[in-house]
């Protein structure tokens, strides 16, 4: 048998998800908000909801666990010649999510 997911949309990427799953996605809100996301996907067992008719119903219940920072990306830029140098830094704020339920409708 297989398990019930759903594969959901946030910050500009889809994400494959299971009830009790914790991943980490963009910042979307403050710790122990919850929310719930509409599905691009769901899949239980033998079912495939994946028109917007049938996903309207469908719902995908999280639970913000933590707000962090990604790791560190250096970058330097220059320009030949002429004695153009930048070096810059980047840490992506990224928020880790709990999937608290998914509800097919």
């Amino acid at each position: 048998m297989t398990r019930m997911y759903a594969v959901i949309k946030t910050g500009g990427r889809q994400y494959r998800v299971e009830e009790g799953q914790v991943l980490d996605v963009n910042r979307i809100g403050d710790v122990d908000a919850t929310d719930s996301l509409t599905p691009v996907l769901l899949v239980d067992g033998d079912t495939v909801l994946a028109t917007p008719d049938q996903l309207s119903k469908a719902s995908v219940g999280i639970k913000v666990v933590e707000d962090t920072r990604g790791p560190k990306i250096n970058g330097f830029t220059y320009k030949n010649k002429s004695n153009q140098r930048k070096r810059w830094g980047h840490r992506q704020a990224i928020s880790r999510i709990e999937v608290t339920s998914i509800k097919a409708g």
